[in-house]
Formats: C-alpha cells, structure tokens, sequence
C-alpha cells in the first residue's frame, strides 16, 4: 500500500501535476509513521508492566503456595531458592506417593502467591485539608439526620461534665 501510494506520487510529479500531491503523500507517510511510533510505544509500556507483575508474583511464591506450572502439573511449593531461581514442587498425596519436583520459577503458569502491594498514601497539604473538609462535612450531615432532642440530650449531658459542646452536637 504505501509502495503504491509512492509510485503515484511520483508519477504524478513527472507528468507535471504539480507540488501539491507530492506535499500530500508526504503528509501520509509522516501521519502512518506517527502512529507506528505511537503504537510501539504504548505497546512496549503495556509490555513492561506485564512484565513487572509476572515478577512481583513469581518473587511473591513461598513455601505452602499452590502453583500450576505451564507443564499442568500442580502442586505444593515445598522451597524456593532464589540464587538458583528454582522451586521445589511436591505433587501426589500420602496414598499415592508423594514426588518431588524441582523447576525453575519461570516455569510457574499460575499460583495462588500474591504480591505484595507497597503504595505510598502520602497525601499532600491541599488533599489532607480536602479530606479534613470532607470528614467536617460528613460529620455535619449525620448531625443533621439525628433527631432535636438527641442533640440536646448529648449538648446538656457535655455541658454537665464540663465539656465545651462540639459543633456536631450544638442546636441550630
């Protein structure tokens, strides 16, 4: 397609057509190699967080997980060892005969391991302030659902311990 889209275009600047459509095909060929670089791009994103995930679970695996390897065979993992990257594999039961079988930890399809999730809930300034707002407001809402005389109740019974009344708890 684009071999054909060039052909044209040159045909049509020896046969006198002008600069115009050879400023077009120009044109077409910039916009078709701006979307493959936009589309490797996202795509080698994607790809590295796939990649990133597989890691944090296979790092994720322990002993007593249950893994399913891309052979099918199940199992219980029995010891990792991450210097060699291996695992070992304990299949069968007491009945049948339990064996023992070492892989390598690439070769786990599926396990019931998960990973860890380490997220930073630092807040800044301005979202702490939103979030104490937002709390402030929560708290007047459900002061205005309760009924007159449970919000006397509580303001008198403050009053009598000596506490100030809190603004959820003052008449209106």
């Amino acid at each position: 397609m684009l071999f054909s889209l060039l052909a044209s275009a040159s045909e049509s600047t020896s046969s006198g057509a002008g600069s115009g459509s050879n400023w077009m095909s120009w044109v077409l060929i910039i916009a078709l190699a701006a979307i493959l670089i936009v589309f490797f791009v996202l795509s080698s994103r994607s790809n590295k967080k796939r990649q990133k995930e597989t890691q944090e679970m296979l790092d994720a695996v322990q002993p007593g997980n249950k893994v399913k390897t891309i052979g099918g065979i199940c199992g219980i993992v029995v010891a990792v060892d991450p210097e060699d990257n291996t695992f070992v594999l304990e299949t069968g039961t007491e009945a049948t005969g339990k064996s023992y079988l070492k892989f390598d930890k690439q070769a786990i399809y599926q396990t019931d391991a998960t990973a860890k999730k380490t997220e930073k809930a630092h807040l800044s300034e301005d979202d702490s302030d939103k979030a104490e707002k937002a709390d402030a407001a929560e708290q007047a809402e459900s002061a205005a659902d309760k009924p007159a005389a449970e919000i006397s109740e509580t303001a008198s019974a403050q009053s009598e311990a000596g506490e100030e009344p809190t603004a959820e708890n003052k008449e209106d």
